[in-house]
């Protein structure tokens, strides 16, 4: 057993984790670490043993992890089953709020539930032309601009390397910020910090669910929000980063 804990966690912190966990075991598709038992600050799940990546496992990884994001979410933003309300995105120390919501449109989420919400954040700890510049990428995503007729995917919601463990019955996702959203951001999380067999996660995604033209294009674009909170939380090179996925977007 692995006991998460933290004194003083956010009130339902570790059961928002938990009905996440849960919500996407119950999709049947990729791995997913058990959960033992939750309580108002403390989550233990089932100990998982690390063993080095293989491709093998990188393929079954795509290929699951795509028949996890078909099993969908009521809408836009919606939290996993289990839970109402708001979900936390973030390291355990300092996890910041994630407002949920229940959307139609992607383009309108990503504005309202995650682009405004940031800029708001990060007055004062980012130049007020990046603030601009995501107000100006909230304003053409309310629009429609990446608005693309994809239902909602069950996300992970925060699917970077160090949140797929890697063991011997293959990858397990630990850690999400589950909910409902636009499937090429769990992929956009995956490049973020380099995940190892990267391609061929991708490549094995394509086949088994094919992803729609000109999605590489579009990873800036699901980077901004994870990309901000870091931002946020570390500033230094990832304002400056920030800055550069956000160039293109508005250009």
């Amino acid at each position: 057993m692995f006991r998460k804990t933290r004194a003083g966690a956010p009130p339902g912190f570790f059961r928002c984790e938990a009905a996440g966990l849960e919500w996407l075991r119950a999709a049947g598709g990729a791995r997913v670490v058990r959960v033992l038992d939750v309580g108002d600050e403390h989550l233990d799940l089932e100990q998982l043993a690390a063993v080095p990546p293989t491709r093998a496992a990188a393929v079954d990884l795509g290929r699951s992890l795509a028949r996890t994001h078909a099993a969908g979410a009521d809408a836009f933003g919606v939290p996993p089953d289990g839970w109402t309300g708001d979900t936390w995105f973030g390291p355990l120390e300092a996890p910041l709020t994630m407002p949920a919501g229940a959307a139609e449109h992607w383009g309108e989420h990503l504005a309202h539930a995650r682009l405004r919400p940031l800029a708001r954040d990060l007055v004062g700890f980012a130049p007020d032309e990046v603030l601009d510049d995501l107000l100006r990428v909230a304003d053409r995503a309310e629009a429609g601009r990446w608005d693309d007729g994809e239902p909602p995917a069950r996300l992970h919601g925060d699917l970077w390397a160090g949140n797929v463990m890697w063991t011997a019955q293959g990858a397990t996702l630990i850690d999400p910020a589950a909910h409902g959203g636009h499937r090429e951001t769990d992929l956009a999380m995956l490049a973020l910090f380099g995940l190892p067999f990267l391609d061929d996660v991708l490549a094995a995604y394509d086949d088994e669910r094919p992803l729609r033209p000109g999605w590489r294009r579009r990873v800036g674009l699901h980077q901004l929000y994870p990309v901000g909170v870091h931002a946020l939380l570390f500033g230094g090179h990832y304002v400056s980063h920030l800055a550069r996925l956000l160039d293109p977007l508005v250009r």
